[in-house]
Formats: structure tokens, sequence, C-alpha cells
């Protein structure tokens, strides 16, 4: 019996789109901003070096993880219009959502061998589980006009966002569980710790490629274009162009993308180096204390966030979607000025508390206000892939300005300040976003 294909708008649609949150934010948090770092610290502690030969060079390993993601960044604002540009022409983009879900799932299980003896090999899985997260995410917020009416979308960009927080909770917990008491899940003998660790990237690979299957089932698989179908390869930066022209068209749209750009910069930042700046530069007790701590931490921030993209939701429903954004930009300076001074781990989780209850509000709700300001179109994957590759530039640079920052003064506390500055500049720019709906 053939599978009934459902309506834009539906229950069961929305909740199938909004579950591929579900499935692969475990990514982002157990491998991104949780145990890999811990993970990747240690190896280097345990070992009693700073530096490690790769590739016939000598590198430290901080810039040597750093160097990795922004490569593995430059790579994904290149392949994101690569195919958008072929999924909008032959109307399969859930074809290719599925091989980089496929493709991250993998590079997650392969870290369960990353260790210094295979640094190649592991810093290649690290560089395709980021690919693959990241490229398979902008496919699926693609979605969200095609799934959705205006009216849905604030809510579902909402749900989908806490749905992935609660899912990749329910992993962490799991997994400090086995890092905790390893022997409790039958991981024995001299580093059963670091071993559990490795059992949590695999976990998260499975984990990402079961649960995103009802996701795959229910999406539809793409509008297809009507039109030129020569040089389709290079169609996706051609579509880039076209909505740079639109944009000339769309004031409303180019404004509240210049803002997205400066925040988002540094909203990512703050994703990516959050443990970083726990571990280097808060007073732990023991070595113990620190993976706990900042495990902990991390955890508290997705739990808190939960509550915030719910609490984002209706405040823009109450106050306008540009209101909402600016407050929260203005929450965020706060949020800096107060990291700059954090110096136990008591102060560092209440950090950690305040920045879950803005991070996932400003995710979420700068998500379903792009898909608003969107003009009357179908090929929407180019307009989020021209979303996306904002936002990864955004990060290239934020990430490259705060180790500059931290390395010139000599502290990743005032790059924090530094990251306050984006924060402000973002909202003054949004508030020159005109909108009468959305205001």
């Amino acid at each position: 019996m053939a599978r009934s294909i459902l309506l834009k708008g539906s229950r069961k649609l929305l909740n199938a789109w909004a579950f591929y949150d579900w499935a692969n934010s475990v990514y982002s948090l157990v491998i991104a901003s949780a145990i890999f770092p811990i993970y990747y610290g240690a190896l280097f502690r345990i070992a009693e070096i700073e530096k490690v030969s790769i590739f016939g060079g000598e590198i430290a390993r901080a810039p040597l993880i750093s160097y990795t993601t922004s490569i593995a960044f430059v790579c994904i604002a290149i392949i994101t219009p690569l195919i958008s540009g072929i999924a909008d022409y032959l109307g399969n983009k859930k074809v290719f959502m599925q091989f980089f879900c496929y493709l991250g799932g993998v590079a997650c299980i392969g870290l369960f061998w990353f260790s210094l003896e295979h640094i190649e090999a592991g810093l290649i899985c690290y560089f395709f589980g980021l690919v693959g997260f990241w490229v398979s995410f902008a496919i699926n917020n693609s979605y969200l006009p095609d799934i959705a009416y205006p009216e849905q979308q604030d809510k579902i960009s909402a749900k989908g966002f806490s749905m992935g927080y609660i899912g990749s909770v329910i992993l962490l917990l799991i997994n400090l569980a086995m890092v905790m008491r390893p022997g409790f899940f039958g991981i024995e003998g001299e580093g059963a710790e670091l071993l559990a660790m490795r059992y949590s990237f695999a976990s998260v690979g499975i984990w990402w490629i079961a649960f995103s299957q009802y996701t795959f089932y229910h999406l539809p698989k793409g509008n297809k274009r009507v039109g030129e179908r020569q040089r389709v390869i290079l169609n996706g930066f051609r579509e880039l162009k076209g909505v740079w022209k639109q944009l000339g068209h769309e004031r409303r749209l180019k404004r509240y993308l210049g803002a997205f750009f400066v925040y988002s910069m540094a909203v990512q930042t703050v994703m990516l180096i959050a443990a970083y700046f726990g571990e280097e530069e808060v007073a732990w007790g023991s070595s113990e204390e620190r993976t706990i701590g900042l495990i902990v931490s991390i955890l508290l921030i997705q739990l808190v966030a939960i509550l915030g993209a719910t609490l984002t939701a209706r405040a823009s429903e109450a106050f306008g979607n540009i209101r909402t954004l600016v407050v929260i930009n203005l929450i965020w300076v706060l949020i800096c000025i107060y990291a700059y001074s954090v110096q136990s781990p008591m102060e560092f989780y209440i950090a950690a508390g305040f920045v879950g209850i803005v991070m996932g509000g400003i995710q979420a709700l700068s998500r379903s206000t792009y898909s608003k300001f969107l003009p009357e179109t179908k090929d929407t994957t180019s307009f989020f892939s021209f979303y996306d590759v904002a936002e990864k530039i955004g990060i290239i640079i934020g990430t490259f300005l705060y180790g500059f920052v931290a390395q010139f003064t000599g502290s990743m506390r005032n790059a924090t300040i530094f990251l306050g500055l984006f924060f402000i500049l973002g909202a003054f720019l949004l508030l020159r976003v005109k909108s009468k709906a959305l205001q």
C-alpha cells in the first residue's frame, strides 16, 4: 500500500520535521559541546604533551582542533550552496539530507577510534561529523516554509529546538553515567573513563541515524524547479547570486540578514568555545571535578534552553519577533559582561543557566523570522542556503576573532567582552528592520 503524502501544515508532517532536531542535536551537545572537548584535552594531558606531529608538521592541540573546525566550516560554506542548487533543480533534497545525515552519523561512530596514534584519521572523522551535521541541518531548515504556514512557523521552530534539547539531554545523561560509573556498564580496566567517552561518540552516530528515519519517512522529496537544467553543479552559486539580487528588492529581509549575520557570529562562537572557556578560566578543584562540572554545565544549558525556546515563542506572539530578538541580544550583552568576572564553578553554572535561557530562544526565533520574511517562492532551499552560508561565514570570522583577541590580550575573558560588542551591534541593526507584522 502506497504511503499517503501529508499536506502542508498537518500535525504529523510538522512533528516529523521537528523530530530531526531530536535526532541530530545529540551531535551538537555530546560531540561539539560536552564530551569530545573533554576527551580531546584528556588525551594530551595523559600523554603529557602539548604538541603532536601531523601531516609532516608539529602543532599544538588547541590550534589543531581550531584549524580543523575552521576548515570544516569553510567546506560547509562551499558545499551548502552546491547542494541547494542541485536539490532545487532535481527536486530531491531529501536524498541529500539523508546522505549528509548518514555521513555525519558514520563519522561519529568512527570517532570511537580517535587517538593520538591515529590522529589524522580521527580528525578526518571529526571533520566529516561537522560537515554532515551542518549540511543536513541546513537542508532541514529549508523545509520549514514548505511544511508550515507562516502562523505555524514560530511554534514549530521552537518545538524543534526544544525536542532537540530534550533528546540530546537524555543521551548526555546516559553518557554521563557511563563516564562516571563505567564499571556499571561493563567497561572495566585502565582508561575505562576514556573508553566510556569513546562509546559515547558511537552512541551519537547510532542515535542520529536511527531516529532520523521517522523524519525521512514523512518529509516530501522537495520542490522541483522548472527551468534550465544545464550546469546543475554550479546552479547553487547562481542561486545565491539570484538571492542576493532579490535582496535588493527585499529591503526588510536584507536588513534582517545583516543583523542576523552579526549577532549569530557571536552566538555560534559562544556555543563552540563554552567548554574550552570553562576548562581554562574556571578554578576547578580536581581533574574529576573539571570533567563532571563541564558536562553538568553544558547539560544545564540544554535543560534551561527548553524553557527559553518556549518562552521566546510566546514573547514573539505578544511583542513581535523583532522586539523580542532585540531584548534577547541585550540580555546576551549582560551575560558577556558577567562572564568576564566568572571565577568559581558556581559562577560558571549561573552563567550557563542564563546562556541556556537565551540560546534556544534566539536560534529558534531567528530561523522562523527569516522564514516569515521570505518572498513568495518555491526555491526555499536556495534562500535557506544563503541563510546558512551567512551563518557559517560568521562562525569562521567569529571564532578567528575570538582566538585572535584571546591570544593578543592573553585572556579568554577579554574575548567575551569583545563578543558583547557584536550583540550590541546586532540589537542596533535589528531596530532598523521595518515590519508592521513582526515588530
